[in-house]
């Protein structure tokens, strides 16, 4: 077990109960799953039939491979036709959840320039958190030099208890950086 992992479990999920009144530790709001996106529509559109290089990058910033998702009909507009890969999705769970949540808090967002902090504002009606990155070489593990395009990328956590205010109690308890 990681000392993450460790530390949420012994130190963290006590002392939220305990400052959200929850006299039952099953209500205590958990992290259940965390799922990375990234698009590549525009970057397939563009004529740029391989895109193993952002799979790749995607696949160590994850910790594993994705899943490709292709479209599901065709749209004239956007010269897309069915079956066509538009995005990629992973869905992290367990210890490569709390190991990548570890490596976001600690070292990726710190990383990024001019940076002041993520808007609160980004919980749904579920209390689950929604935020985007603008460029996915921030990741250390991303090559610098092999990168054609930067890509963006989109990041759902999904919780337990539904809840926002809960929600947010349990990131800001973990040390994410919001907005002040």
């Amino acid at each position: 077990m990681s000392d993450f992992k460790q530390q949420y479990q012994t130190e963290i999920l006590p002392k939220l109960q305990k400052e959200l009144g929850i006299k039952n530790v099953m209500q205590v709001p958990k992290i259940e799953k965390i799922v990375l996106n990234m698009g590549i529509g525009t970057y397939v559109a563009s004529g740029n039939k391989d895109f193993s290089s952002l799979r790749n990058d995607f696949a160590l910033i994850a910790g594993q491979l994705p899943k490709i998702q292709n479209s599901r009909k065709s749209i004239s507009n956007f010269k897309l036709r069915e079956g066509m890969p538009v995005g990629m999705t992973v869905t992290l769970r367990g210890e490569r959840m709390y190991a990548f949540l570890q490596k976001l808090i600690a070292i990726i967002l710190p990383r990024v320039r001019d940076f002041r902090g993520i808007s609160a504002k980004s919980f749904d009606q579920e209390g689950n958190f929604n935020f985007g990155i603008k460029e996915h070489t921030i990741f250390p593990e991303v090559p610098q030099t092999d990168v054609v395009k930067p890509h963006g990328l989109q990041i759902t956590m999904k919780f337990s208890g539904g809840d926002k205010a809960h929600s947010k109690a349990l990131l800001d308890a973990l040390g994410f950086p919001f907005t002040k």
